[in-house]
């Protein structure tokens, strides 16, 4: 795991968003595929109640207390309770947070070996502070890829016989 390449990958994300998401219609915004899945918008509400509660403080956790005492549950769906806003500004609020996060993981000064230190994950037992960075990585870009997903299926019958070339179509991912 390189911190400067996982940085930057992270700073990346919002871009991403702005250019797929800025200025849809809210039937391309708010389109899931039915109980228990997430909208474009949902997923980005995720990842930004991720930013502020998930990664940050794992991180400083375990560099403050290692394996000690377990993170905090991460609640997944909290974005699901939150007042719906403009999809501007929802994205406005992730890039800032993005930014924020960004900083202070700079500000960490984490070190390479820094990374094999551990924490303790409240399913999934110890883990490293690089394997955390990774996923944090990992996380942003399964779920840009969940956005597409969710919005290819916005055509699934529309695509007709195309539809065997493309098995995202019919691929339905439970949320998170």
């Amino acid at each position: 795991m390189e911190l400067p390449e996982a940085a930057e990958m992270l700073s990346r994300t919002p871009d991403v968003l702005d250019a797929l998401l800025a200025g849809l219609p809210p039937q391309w915004l708010h389109r899931d595929d039915g109980p228990g899945t997430w909208s474009a918008y949902d997923i980005v509400g995720h990842l930004l109640h991720g930013d502020g509660t998930n990664w940050l403080p794992r991180a400083r956790m375990i560099l403050d207390r290692g394996a000690e005492a377990s993170f905090e549950p991460f609640d997944r769906e909290a974005m699901l309770g939150e007042e719906h806003t403009n999809v501007s500004v929802l994205l406005a609020r992730f890039r800032t947070a993005r930014r924020a996060s960004l900083g202070e993981l700079s500000a960490m000064d984490i070190e390479p070996g820094d990374l094999e230190r551990r924490g303790l994950h409240p399913d999934l037992g110890e883990v490293t502070l690089g394997q955390l960075l990774a996923t944090w990585v990992a996380h942003d870009l399964t779920h840009l890829g969940q956005i597409g997903e969710v919005l290819a299926r916005r055509y699934r019958d529309e695509v007709g016989p195309w539809r065997q070339y493309m098995p995202a179509l019919d691929r339905i991912a439970k949320a998170e």
